[in-house]
């Protein structure tokens, strides 16, 4: 066939094939699984009693699937670096330890009028780069002390003062503020089988315990407002902190039916895995603190879809009216964007100053002056790196993988199916072929099809399967293994080759968004890929039963590959190209990105990936450019260095790889 012809054939396969669509069908099929499912639970909610146990069934699945929070309650430290006074209220500024050495920037709003001690409001920031000091959360902030209620407004990791990636030549962060931060330190995180929703939500618990410590606040009037990713945080703060007496959560509620299809999964502190699984929703974070108050408000053209806001509100209603407090949970929108603007901010005081003072007048909101960035720095260079340090959620995690490292047993295939979520791939593969044309399609689980494209000799010396590289016919790796006499079977697993080219929506990368997903449904897209590859190794058997496979994975799939030919006896030779060789080293890297299909949330509990190694028996492993996590040679593997513009077979002799 000529080779014009062969592309074209290829180029139509792809097009008549939405594979990135019928992958993500059949996830949204789980998904709704699990939607139906609750509306079903909460439905049956119809006494005090079953809400008492949906209550608790929500707070154990919670802070199971966060990865618990901190034991110990270790000294905050806390201390006054500095302050201003304005009409009708004063400014501290402080610091303190929520963690030891994890310290957190704040400002301490309190009024001058009136009388002490005063009912007060855990300030949360969203994601603005200058956290607490961001204009609207500022506005907020002040309207709230001007009606006699104090705050304590604190940056969330990687914002604000708390840069945890900051280049310190040109003062900006390697990784990017807000959300950025938080996938680079979220997403390795999850390895631990830890979110880093529980530093968020434990900063908030211990800023709640320094209120407690101050004689101008009323320890039984503290609340929690915030908006966007501060509206996460007042979520998860009703949940798991029940001293609040009252929560203001502004654009996030909304229902997974209803974010799912759209904007998709966000940060990483709001995937926490096996959330859908163990059938929960937004909803649950309001239902978890009933009947205490709490306010939903929303943004009409919201990102966080209005509709799921809508429905989650009277889903909440008439449970809070089972409790006799139908009054205790309210909504409010407005026909604008994602923000708190301020009908909102409005919306939020009203509330506040209703369960506060008990004063429900409505409480329009004066023009305000904010404060410039600087004016509110805790710290004398306005960042923790370069003033007083702090540790990171990156040193937090290392620190958990090094003790989980310390307790692990040593690693059967029972316990490696277990740990991944493993599910068996049928015995023989259903394939599609293409005349005239080297593309196939494999039907993997569920029915999901996934694409290759197979070169094949008239007599090959064996089969190999080739996952990374570039495909034909810049690929010389890919050229050098035909013209030596391999059937190549070019493999693309479920989440990779043709049609997830674009980029997910929100902004968000694609790769992350599909992996949280299967997060989300307790799953993972490493042991799917793996079962991908033991589905393209069936059918290689199929064709020709007698014949040897050889693995070859390069980049981001080599851990898949690796975990395939832990499961997957019948691979004589795997060779993987720079590959990361642990899942220790992902974390221990200063910057990491592409590693979102490696990621499976606990694994380090039970296993690192030179752990299975040791499953391979006597076959060949060779590891192209990698190393172990120590750096020496991992036990029958060999190590190797590709030399610049190196040939393949120059880098593997023949006497390895080839014979």
């Amino acid at each position: 066939m000529k080779p014009c012809l062969l592309f074209f054939a290829a180029t139509i396969l792809t097009a008549q094939s939405n594979y990135r669509g019928q992958f993500e069908d059949w996830l949204t099929a789980q998904a709704r699984f699990h939607w139906n499912q609750r509306d079903k639970d909460i439905a049956a909610l119809n006494t005090r009693d079953d809400i008492a146990k949906r209550q608790a069934y929500i707070r154990q699945t919670a802070l199971e699937l966060i990865g618990g929070l901190p034991t110990q309650k270790t000294p905050l430290n806390a201390r006054i670096t500095g302050g201003f006074t304005r009409t009708g209220y004063r400014v501290e500024d402080l610091v303190f330890e929520s963690q030891p050495g994890f310290r957190v920037t704040a400002n301490l709003y309190l009024p001058t009028t009136g009388k002490a001690p005063y009912p007060a409001v855990l300030g949360v920031a969203g994601h603005s780069s200058n956290g607490k000091a961001y204009a609207g959360y500022q506005k907020a902030f002040i309207g709230f002390v001007q009606r006699g209620i104090a705050v304590l407004a604190y940056d969330p990791p990687g914002q604000g003062e708390r840069l945890e990636y900051l280049d310190t030549v040109t003062g900006k962060s390697r990784a990017g503020i807000g959300v950025n931060e938080h996938l680079m330190a979220g997403v390795p995180a999850l390895l631990t089988g830890q979110t880093i929703a529980r530093h968020f939500v434990w900063d908030g618990i211990r800023a709640f315990d320094y209120l407690l410590t101050r004689p101008e606040i009323d320890p039984k009037r503290i609340g929690v407002a915030g908006n966007s990713g501060g509206g996460t945080q007042a979520a998860y703060l009703a949940l798991f902190e029940p001293r609040l007496a009252t929560a203001v959560s502004s654009c996030y509620m909304t229902s997974w039916r209803d974010l799912w299809p759209g904007p998709g999964p966000q940060d990483s502190e709001q995937i926490w895995p096996g959330f859908l699984a163990r059938n929960l929703d937004f909803g649950d974070f309001a239902l978890a603190q009933a009947p205490r108050p709490y306010l939903t408000t929303s943004a009409i053209r919201d990102y966080f879809p209005i509709a799921g806001a809508r429905a989650t509100h009277r889903q909440l209603l008439r449970l809070f009216d089972q409790l006799g407090q139908g009054n205790n949970i309210g909504f409010f929108e407005y026909d604008d964007t994602h923000g708190w603007s301020q009908p909102r901010r409005e919306a939020a005081t009203r509330w506040l100053t209703r369960h506060f003072y008990g004063n429900d007048e409505p409480t329009p909101e004066a023009a305000i002056d904010t404060e410039e960035e600087s004016q509110l720095y805790a710290t004398p260079t306005g960042q923790l790196a370069t003033s007083f340090g702090s540790r990171t959620m990156r040193d937090l995690s290392l620190e958990a993988a090094s003790s989980l490292a310390k307790n692990r047993k040593p690693l059967t295939l029972e316990i490696l199916r277990k740990t991944i979520h493993w599910i068996e791939p049928a015995s023989s593969t259903e394939v599609k072929r293409y005349p005239n044309s080297t593309s196939i399609e494999l039907t993997v689980e569920g029915g999901v099809r996934i694409t290759a494209e197979h070169y094949q000799p008239a007599q090959p010396k064996a089969q190999l399967i080739y996952l990374g590289g570039t495909g034909r016919p810049s690929d010389p790796d890919l050229a050098e293994l035909e013209k030596a006499g391999f059937g190549v079977l070019r493999l693309h697993p479920r989440g990779s080759g043709p049609g997830y080219e674009l980029s997910g929506a929100s902004g968000y990368n694609l790769d992350y968004q599909i992996a949280a997903r299967t997060w989300l449904l307790g799953r993972n897209l490493l042991a799917m890929q793996a079962a991908d590859i033991v589905s393209a190794y069936r059918y290689l058997k199929q064709d020709s039963p007698s014949t040897e496979v050889y693995l070859v994975g390069k980049g981001k799939f080599g851990p898949a590959a690796l975990l395939a030919a832990a499961l997957e006896p019948g691979f004589k030779r795997i060779l993987l190209e720079s590959s990361v060789q642990s899942f220790t080293s992902i974390l221990e890297s200063p910057l990491q990105s592409g590693n979102e299909n490696a990621i499976v949330p606990g694994i380090l509990s039970h296993f690192d990936l030179p752990d299975l190694v040791p499953l391979l028996g006597t076959r060949s492993l060779f590891l192209v450019s990698s190393t172990s996590p120590s750096g020496s040679q991992a036990r029958n593997a060999s190590l190797i260095l590709r030399g610049e513009g190196w040939s393949l077979q120059r880098t593997v002799p023949p006497f390895l790889f080839w014979k």
